[in-house]
């Protein structure tokens, strides 16, 4: 189920968006409960669990970065003990053969996407985009396609993409919330 499409423009501005389907094998349903939302200066969209989600949104305490510490270690040590933590304490992550386990999920932070992948790994492109779920390759190659188009803003280079992924995925649906910082 699920795409999720994160997109930095050339002035560092970050838009993120994500559909609305709930899917349960071949039953889909739209949910209103949204998968793209802000806590703290970061934008967070999710795939795998709409409980991962609830806790990402509502649990999660993003903790200081601190003024020596790069971005991309921030992320890949106390961000990430922060959402361990998080999931853990409230019964989602799985362990199974000593191997620790969540859901992927997309994170824009300062000027940057950063994919969150199954174990917990921090993963961050050259491009200035990265898409996640079922919907993601559809995504991924409509972002590529209007890269050069550079009169069409941020925000609608990820309506379209989720609008591709719409088309051809059947785990992808309307309504899309976009957001920005």
């Amino acid at each position: 189920m699920t795409c999720i499409v994160g997109f930095v423009d050339k002035n560092g501005r970050v838009f993120m968006g994500g559909d609305s389907a709930g899917v349960g094998g071949l039953d889909i349903r739209i949910r209103s409960d949204v998968k793209v939302f802000r806590n703290g200066e970061m934008l967070i969209g999710y795939t795998s669990s709409f409980r991962m989600g609830q806790l990402l949104r509502f649990k999660l305490k993003i903790p200081e970065q601190g003024k020596h510490i790069s971005d991309y270690e921030y992320m890949c040590t106390l961000f990430i003990d922060a959402v361990r933590k998080c999931l853990n304490e409230n019964g989602y992550s799985k362990i199974m053969n000593n191997e620790e386990t969540v859901g992927t999920f997309l994170v824009g932070y300062k000027n940057k996407i950063y994919r969150i992948a199954t174990d917990l790994q921090v993963g961050s492109t050259f491009d200035n985009y990265d898409s996640c779920g079922c919907g993601e390759s559809y995504a991924l190659g409509s972002i590529f396609a209007q890269k050069e188009l550079h009169k069409i803003s941020g925000e609608t280079k990820v309506k379209n993409a989720l609008k591709c992924a719409e088309n051809f995925s059947a785990g992808v649906r309307s309504p899309f919330t976009i957001l920005s910082i």
